[in-house]
């Protein structure tokens, strides 16, 4: 198999190429990314000399740069996305560009090369918020915020290549994940870094927003499945099965650590923040597929891991990063 893997030089596109180069040696893999304040190539460095790796730096809005990276390629896996939405309710242009006009120059691309499998990333965050029980695939979408709504929209153009030209598209619905190499600013690395050095943890209104949390690797693992084993035109939820609230995890968080619960926040909540997010998957259960890694065990390692690689975060937490952090809690 060759691949070509958008976006992976990101959280999970990154865990993501790792996974594939340690399951699959005989396949190659190419990753495009653009490398914004979110893509780091030290995320890869332990990979940069595999044979079976490249790297090529580009956007998936550049026809042009598409056309070079995807030439030769069985399958794409499209991770190349805006993700963070608090920086979507800043300024939400990124996202329609790259989420949406992204994912349409990558299906035209595709489809003019004739690849056998496409999966499309996208997440829970399109169905918006529900009180009791769980969201399956046929479900209405009702995204809440700028970038689910994007990922809405990037998902939707993506299907509508399956329907209209037949692309062999496969779509993933992934819950809340977590693990090594998440840039800062997202809930559990802000709020594991931020602890570490005794700083506030800036928690959202009353701390009670329900999250399905997944361990990164069985998120790689579920879309490494999907490649080999996804029905084009269909979705597939991807979630962890493990629901808590985001004050339970702030607490978990400062006692692993040896902290005081005094360092937890509370803050002036975002617009338009989803109160609970929850995952039927079934589907892709039957199919095959499932978590291994327990939350408890997933989080250990998660914050275990941030505690042995400040060289990774910490040059992160400076600069743009300091900008982006002030603007968004400064007023709250």
């Amino acid at each position: 198999m060759r691949l070509l893997v958008t976006g992976g030089a990101g959280f999970i596109g990154s865990n993501f190429v790792r996974l594939v180069l340690e399951e699959r040696p005989d396949w190659t893999v190419t990753n495009l990314d653009k490398l914004t304040y979110a893509g780091n190539l030290k995320n890869l460095r332990d990979v940069e000399n595999n044979p079976g790796y490249s790297f090529v730096r580009g956007d998936i809005c550049d026809p042009t740069v598409v056309s070079e990276a995807m030439a030769d390629a069985d399958a794409v896996v499209n991770f190349a996305a805006e993700t963070h939405v608090d920086r979507s309710i800043h300024d939400p242009t990124g996202f329609i560009e790259t989420d949406v006009t992204g994912v349409y120059v990558l299906c035209e691309e595709a489809r003019r090369q004739g690849l056998t499998t496409f999966v499309h990333v996208s997440t829970d965050e399109v169905y918006g918020s529900i009180e009791d029980g769980a969201f399956s695939e046929t479900d209405p979408l009702s995204p809440s915020n700028p970038y689910s709504a994007s990922k809405a929209g990037g998902e939707m153009l993506a299907m509508s290549y399956f329907k209209t030209f037949e692309l062999p598209v496969v779509v993933s619905r992934g819950s809340n994940t977590f693990g090594p190499f998440q840039y800062p600013e997202k809930f559990m690395p802000l709020f594991i870094t931020n602890a570490i050095d005794d700083e506030p943890l800036p928690l959202y209104g009353d701390g009670l927003n329900v999250r399905d949390w997944l361990f990164v690797e069985d998120h790689c693992r579920a879309l490494l499945f999907l490649v080999e084993n996804g029905v084009p035109g269909e979705l597939y939820n991807v979630g962890g099965g493990n629901e808590r609230t985001n004050i339970d995890v702030a607490r978990a968080i400062v006692d692993r650590l040896g902290k005081s619960n005094d360092l937890i926040k509370p803050v002036k909540d975002r617009p338009g923040h989803d109160r609970r997010y929850a995952l039927d998957c079934a589907k892709l259960e039957q199919a095959g597929c499932q978590p291994l890694v327990s939350f408890d065990d997933g989080f250990a390692r998660t914050v275990d891991w941030y505690l042995a690689n400040e060289w990774w975060w910490r040059e992160l937490k400076t600069g743009e990063y300091l900008e982006y952090y002030k603007r968004n809690y400064e007023n709250r």
